[in-house]
């Protein structure tokens, strides 16, 4: 039986007016007791489309998540609300653990999150058969899929829960997926309908950049794009983490490191610092990230290619979950492509998902190299159109120069082709420059009739040809010898003169200026005033107080767009205050007087 309409719950909890998207949708098919998988993009609102049916049917929430730190952002950002929402993780002592329990079993919880880990357990599951569940959400649910980015073995036992509680709704829910994810997901869960939002941020811009020289670039975007706000640089190895967040606090930057190989408490210090402070930056391997709750992350930057478009965008974004400006940078150059390609074939996945993985990865490079609008490509990755170019993208704000590279294209395959076949671009180049290496006389390579034929272009400017020729398929990087290159199979109409080959137009700077103090069209929240933006800081700081007070991070009390709300409306009643977007009844009784007077004080 219903206990309040999902409207009621929408406005008088959760402090907004209307749905979004396909959100309404969603709602009224879980509460008839559909079941379902949810495409929606990170900001999207996913979570609603749970915790409004919890809500609005009898019995518990089961939320079944696989990130400690993502429940408990959200059970704290639920109890904000009014809600009875907790935990069942490894976290909690064996007395709390059972308080919870027994709560659960009383039904005197509206949703409780718990880890695959611990709801797998027979005894929990024992547990829960006793008890009435109005829902069952499995979040992060690419998991589940051996074709998705971030598989999860313990994920495949969940198809379990459809025969334990057959009446039960169950929702599945992911920011990613790609058809055949999609497909593996419904079928391992048995979920009869798809829901799929548009996968477009509008407010991320994505920029990519060649590789040389990258800690410049990067430090020159922080500085210019970003300075004093949260962010995220993923790298590849840990050790890379290490030196990168050294480098970041001597440039005077608030950054720390996070990887597998800290110790725990390290890793949890560091990811609660980045939670509840401002102005952190988190330099980590893609050990951290998936679940993140804080809105305000301004930036994601990755110095390493990541492996595939689906874990691009899902890294990327974490950037902007406030819907404000942010932006998604990346620097890649062929070595991440010879360490990828590495990873797959050393793994003891299967050849078909070897095979897989491959296909994931050429179209990350066809996203890296294309000359069109990058979310064109991006959003059709994902079966969604874009009919107009965005232009909020590297590619559509300074449009891409393309030039004839016909001969340098007949050039760079004639020295693979000379060479054997067994070579890397780093050898190749060095041919096509002319090099007296030891090792291109030692293998008579400087006797052959492409040694030396390359010197009109740069170093850098054949590694930017070497890498639109893989994206275009021209060249092959051998998967099962050591990334040597061999002839791709659309080679010969080019090497016959039959074919013309267009390339981007790279320039490569010497050096990378530095900026410091600058801000150019900055994606930090932008304000029309002074006296606006002293009120915004203000409001951020009482935030930061009352977070500090209640040791939870300042999202929780407000998002930054409910203070920017309160800047540009000036509310000076209670029930002003209350018409905010994302001001239910328990955070207006809570913080609307507080806030009042800030703002009265500011004006």
């Amino acid at each position: 039986m219903m206990r309040k309409s999902p409207a009621e719950v929408l406005n008088s909890i959760f402090g907004f007016d209307s749905f979004l998207g396909s959100q309404n949708e969603i709602i009224d098919h879980v509460i008839a007791g559909g079941d379902a998988l949810v495409l929606m993009p990170t900001g999207g609102g996913k979570s609603l489309c749970y915790q409004i049916p919890a809500l609005c049917r009898d019995g518990v929430g089961l939320v079944i998540s696989p990130l400690i730190a993502l429940m408990r952002d959200q059970v704290e950002s639920l109890n904000q609300l009014g809600v009875r929402a907790s935990v069942l993780n490894s976290t909690l002592t064996y007395r709390e653990t059972k308080a919870t329990e027994q709560k659960l079993l009383e039904g005197s919880l509206d949703l409780v999150y718990v880890s695959p880990e611990k709801l797998l357990t027979q005894e929990f599951l024992d547990h829960l058969r006793k008890c009435e569940l109005s829902l069952i959400a499995i979040d992060e649910a690419h998991c589940v899929s051996q074709w998705g980015h971030d598989f999860r073995p313990e994920y495949l036992k969940l198809d379990i829960l459809k025969k334990l509680f057959p009446n039960t709704p169950r929702l599945a829910l992911t920011a990613t997926a790609d058809s055949p994810t999609r497909r593996d997901i419904r079928e391992r869960l048995e979920l009869k309908e798809l829901f799929v939002s548009s996968f477009d941020r509008p407010n991320i811009k994505y920029t990519i950049v060649s590789k040389d020289d990258s800690k410049n670039k990067l430090l020159k975007f922080i500085e210019e794009y970003h300075s004093g706000d949260s962010g995220i640089v993923y790298c590849m190895s840990r050790n890379k983490v290490e030196t990168i967040t050294k480098w970041l606090v001597e440039e005077g930057f608030n950054a720390v490191p996070y990887h597998a190989g800290m110790d725990k408490k390290h890793r949890e210090t560091n990811q609660d610092k980045f939670s509840k402070e401002e102005g952190v930056i988190v330099v980590a391997t893609i050990a951290f990230g998936m679940g993140i709750d804080k809105p305000d992350v301004r930036f994601v930057a990755h110095l390493d290619l990541p492996k595939s478009l689906e874990s691009y965008y899902q890294e990327t974004g974490r950037a902007g979950r406030d819907g404000l400006k942010s932006n998604a940078w990346l620097a890649y150059g062929l070595e991440d492509l010879s360490k990828i390609v590495g990873f797959i074939v050393s793994s003891n996945a299967s050849e078909d998902q070897k095979r897989i993985e491959r296909q994931k990865l050429d179209a990350l490079l066809g996203f890296c190299e294309t000359m069109q609008c990058r979310r064109q490509v991006l959003l059709g990755y994902f079966g969604e159109s874009l009919k107009s170019p965005c232009g909020n993208c590297d590619t559509c704000l300074e449009p891409v120069k393309s030039f004839d590279a016909t001969v340098a294209t007949q050039k760079a395959l004639s020295c693979v082709y000379k060479t054997g076949e067994r070579f890397g671009a780093a050898y190749i180049i060095d041919v096509l420059l002319g090099s007296s290496s030891a090792r291109i006389v030692q293998f008579g390579h400087d006797k052959i009739s492409t040694y030396g034929i390359g010197k009109e272009y740069s170093k850098n400017q054949w590694r930017s040809i070497f890498r639109q020729l893989v994206a275009k398929k021209l060249l092959v990087v051998d998967m099962e010898g050591h990334g040597g290159y061999s002839l791709g199979e659309t080679s010969k109409g080019v090497l016959r003169g039959e074919e013309k080959v267009l390339l981007r137009e790279e320039q490569f700077s010497k050096a990378v200026g530095r900026s410091r103090g600058k801000s150019r069209e900055r994606t930090k929240v932008a304000l029309d005033n002074a006296e606006d933006e002293a009120l915004f800081q203000e409001l951020r700081a009482h935030r930061r107080e009352l977070a500090g007070e209640q040791k939870v991070p300042p999202f929780i009390i407000f998002h930054d767009t409910t203070l920017l709300e309160m800047v540009q409306k000036r509310p000076t009643s209670i029930a002003e205050f209350g018409r905010l977007s994302g001001v239910g009844k328990a955070k207006l009784e809570r913080y609307a007087a507080d806030f009042l007077k800030v703002i009265s004080s500011e004006g």
